[in-house]
């Protein structure tokens, strides 16, 4: 690999590891939001957290219906974040891998 691309490794890893953790929780406060719909997402702290992650959850409600009334869709994404994050930057992750073999 190139110096460059080395020397700037660990902000990278650090900046995608904060970026996938916020995004988790993110997903969590949604599934949490489920649990009260009479919540208006587009008002207040609730649109901070309804409109990064509102795009992701309609394309998925798309292919996957809601079950027994019950959308599973933001449990389907945090599922798929928390497998990327540690694919990249968990404790053996391809990220983490080649900060240690640099």
């Amino acid at each position: 690999m190139t110096p460059l691309i080395l020397e700037s490794l660990p902000i990278v890893h650090l900046a995608l590891g904060l970026v996938l953790a916020v995004w988790t929780l993110m997903f969590l406060m949604r599934i949490v939001m489920t649990w009260y719909p009479e919540v208006n997402l587009s008002k207040g702290f609730w649109a901070l957290v309804a409109l990064p992650t509102e795009p992701f959850l309609a394309l998925t409600r798309r292919i996957v219906p809601p079950i027994g009334g019950v959308d599973v869709t933001p449990v389907i994404w945090v599922g798929f974040v928390s497998l990327a994050r540690e694919l990249l930057v968990g404790q053996q992750g391809i990220l983490s891998q080649l900060l240690i073999g640099r």
